[in-house]
């Protein structure tokens, strides 16, 4: 099966993701080694050097340790060059772990092959030619209200349905949704919004 090349650098949590997406995907996959990131000055180093170099694709698990690493890595690295994977938060145990994790979700690992590729194509990290933040549209915290997602009564249930349609977790900020909608794919929300 040929592997799928990526030019972005890939950032994951750990080596069984590594070894997961390596399997699929042709790219340079580094670990952050879960928390070791937020003590590790010369990964953080490195991985500041390649988002310069060839922009970062942050794909981690879908529970809060995976938006803490996330988080930790946007507040080093300039956010133009980020661009964020998420994926689905789906019920689950690992095959190599002896019981479920904390929040009983399954980890990069532990998802299939279809559905990480789903997750990469909706961010649009197989665009070709990256889109100017020009011809891009750009959603802002009004288009989360006047959506209903945000401020207004039973706001909070609309915003998990409509993270549900486009298979985010359940977890995702305001902010990050706004990251996620202004870096994806168009053609994959148009038919949501």
């Amino acid at each position: 099966m040929e592997k799928i090349k990526l030019e972005r650098a890939v950032i994951v949590e750990g080596k069984y993701d590594k070894i997961k997406l390596e399997s699929f995907v042709d790219a340079l996959i580094i670990p952050t080694n879960g928390f070791g990131i937020f003590k590790n000055k010369e990964k953080k180093e490195y991985i500041k050097r390649l988002s310069a170099e060839r922009g970062l694709l942050i794909i981690t698990d879908s529970d809060s340790a995976g938006f803490l690493i996330r988080n930790h890595l946007k507040s080093f690295v300039d956010l133009s060059l980020i661009k964020n994977c998420y994926v689905p938060g789906i019920k689950g145990k690992e095959a190599r772990k002896e019981k479920e994790s904390k929040e009983g979700l399954l980890g990069v690992e532990g998802l299939s092959r279809e559905i990480i590729l789903q997750a990469l194509n909706k961010c649009g990290a197989f665009e070709e030619v990256r889109k100017t933040d020009a011809d891009r549209r750009k959603f802002s915290s009004v288009d989360l209200f006047n959506l209903g997602l945000t401020g207004t009564e039973g706001s909070a249930e609309r915003k998990k349905e409509f993270l549900r349609k486009l298979n985010l977790p359940e977890y995702l900020s305001n902010k990050a949704l706004l990251d996620y909608l202004n870096t994806c794919d168009e053609e994959i929300i148009k038919d949501i919004i």
